[in-house]
């Protein structure tokens, strides 16, 4: 009975913490000045910009990583190259970040939630 009750509220707790993080789901303004819309749910996301020169185009994908952290890829829609991609959400701020040779060099932009 015990364990029924601690894995209940376990559960209850991961919920009530994913709750509370700042979530990365909503339209942000790029670096660039373009809309970038990022849908999903559970531990999966995906980054399309929806304004500018190249809307429609979808840019990267994310899992969750922890708090308000995620790892995926990341494509720069201007020359279509992919990178490992980092981000973390504060507030209204997404710190963006692609990295290549296994996080030696890495460009970083900060996006804002519109």
């Amino acid at each position: 009975m015990f364990r029924k009750v601690s894995m209940a509220l376990a559960a209850t707790l991961i919920m009530a913490g994913a709750a509370w993080a700042d979530p990365i789901e909503g339209n942000w303004k790029t670096q660039a000045g373009s809309t970038a819309a990022i849908t999903g749910g559970g531990s999966t996301f995906s980054i399309t910009l929806k304004s500018g020169k190249y809307a429609g185009k979808n840019i990267g994908s994310f899992k969750v990583a922890g708090d308000n952290k995620y790892t995926g890829t990341i494509t720069d829609p201007e020359n279509d190259k992919t990178y490992s991609g980092k981000a973390s959400v504060s507030g209204t701020s997404l710190k963006m970040s692609g990295c290549v040779l296994g996080g030696l060099i890495c460009k970083s932009q900060t996006w804002h939630k519109l």
